[in-house]
């Protein structure tokens, strides 16, 4: 089953119009005003996933880091790993018609129930940061949404860009 899940989810490495669901952890001991340069994992260069998504990954990846302050560097404070992965879901609604009877519960009668089942694949995305100089994970985001296989070009694109900026909302962590 797994096999089959990994390659559907290759070529729908995009998300919905659904809400994205966006969560995160982190080590309350690291030194997150020092890290300031970053460097993508080989893993993460090398992704399994279609090419062109990877790219697009990368590229909305390095963009939020930008944002954040970070700039790219062959000695970084960080390294950028992703990773994906996708699960088969199924959801199932009951409906009820017909049947008669009397007011006060009298009366014989018949009635049908019709189940629907849906399937979808979620899909999450994790973005982790990782210390160089330790290497220990010292930040994780996470995304999860449910994928769309009949996204256009431009809104794989968008769906990308939007899932990678919600998970760096919560960079870096509000330490109390």
């Amino acid at each position: 089953m797994k096999k089959l899940l990994f390659p559907i989810f290759i070529l729908l490495v995009v998300t919905s119009c659904a809400t994205i669901k966006v969560t995160s952890d982190f080590d309350k001991t690291a030194p997150f005003a020092g890290y300031k340069t970053y460097a993508f994992t080989p893993e993460a260069l090398n992704l399994n996933i279609e090419e062109l998504n990877r790219k697009r990954l990368i590229s909305a990846t390095e963009n939020e880091l930008s944002l954040k302050g970070f700039t790219k560097s062959d000695k970084p404070d960080i390294l950028i790993d992703l990773k994906i992965t996708g699960e088969q879901k199924q959801t199932a609604t009951a409906t009820s018609t017909g049947g008669y009877g009397g007011r006060y519960g009298w009366g014989g009668g018949y009635g049908t129930t019709t189940v629907n089942y849906d399937s979808y694949v979620e899909g999450t995305l994790f973005i982790e940061m990782v210390d160089a100089a330790k290497s220990q994970i010292v930040w994780q985001g996470r995304g999860v949404a449910t994928l769309n296989p009949d996204a256009s070009a431009q809104k794989r694109e968008s769906n990308i860009n939007n899932a990678v900026k919600m998970i760096f909302a919560k960079y870096p962590p509000q330490i109390k």
